[in-house]
């Protein structure tokens, strides 16, 4: 082979290589931003389907914005924050609780003792979503929660009632549990088994139990109980965790104690 054939074929191979490089990146590009997309959608219909909002036929993004208010709150003094304490990182639109709790600068560190959702580490603010009625008060309050099953670390909201008390839905985006055992709290039915049950008193402790094994509803508790998960002890355990942190005073307790004095004022 002449040494004019071997360039050539460099040449070609080189080319063929370039443009390849560029369609592999050009497909790469347009794929993460579908992926955004869809995570975005994932999350939306998620915290729909936690506050009991029904959005069958509808467009779920639309009826988010409609629907949903975003507020961003001080987690250890429930403070409500002004949009112009907004940092870009804090921003709801790019609030990454992941990110945010490895950060020195927006996470803390939670005291082993107080830690018993396993997480170690929590954003120093939270967004919280509002769902308001059509004469634009709030109807429930939408919680994200995430706590350590058997496996993995459990991602989801929790909504509350405006009375502070009973729970209008749970829902969960992200695990990875055992499927058919701790994999099934993705199951519609039991999700819907927490809808009316109650997660706090009137002096707003957390009275909700995920219990082990299912629930006696002649016992005079049965009303804040849910029935465990089948086979799956630790995952049970780490939802009941995970639930009781963060409606306790590690979590969204500040916050709750604010919404429950300014309820009582009004109504003196």
């Amino acid at each position: 082979m002449s040494h004019d054939s071997t360039k050539k074929i460099i040449i070609v191979a080189l080319g063929v290589c370039l443009v390849c490089s560029v369609l592999v990146s050009t497909a790469a590009v347009s794929l993460s931003a579908i992926q955004s997309a869809n995570r975005e959608l994932d999350r939306i219909q998620n915290i729909l389907q936690a506050g009991d909002i029904d959005y069958t036929g509808k467009d779920p993004i639309e009826l988010y914005k409609e629907s949903i208010k975003s507020i961003v709150i001080e987690i250890e003094s429930g403070r409500i924050l002004d949009e112009s304490e907004y940092t870009e990182e804090i921003k709801p639109e790019n609030f990454n609780i992941k990110k945010l709790a490895s950060d020195p600068n927006f996470g803390v560190t939670i005291a082993p003792e107080n830690d018993i959702a396993q997480i170690r580490r929590k954003p120093k603010h939270m967004v919280i979503y509002e769902v308001m009625s059509k004469d634009n008060t709030v109807d429930r309050y939408i919680f994200p929660v995430w706590g350590f099953g058997l496996w993995s670390t459990m991602y989801g909201f929790i909504a509350l009632n405006n009375d502070l008390q009973t729970v209008e839905g749970i829902t969960f985006y992200a695990h990875g549990e055992t499927p058919g055992l701790g994999g099934e709290i993705d199951n519609p039915r039991w999700k819907s088994s927490w809808k009316g049950k109650k997660a706090l008193n009137e002096q707003g402790e957390v009275i909700m139990e995920v219990i082990k094994g299912l629930v006696d509803l002649s016992n005079t508790n049965s009303n804040s109980q849910i029935d465990g998960l089948s086979g799956s002890t630790i995952t049970t355990k780490g939802v009941d965790q995970m639930i009781k942190y963060w409606l306790g005073d590690q979590g969204y307790g500040s916050f709750l104690d604010i919404l429950r004095e300014e309820g009582n004022n009004e109504e003196v």
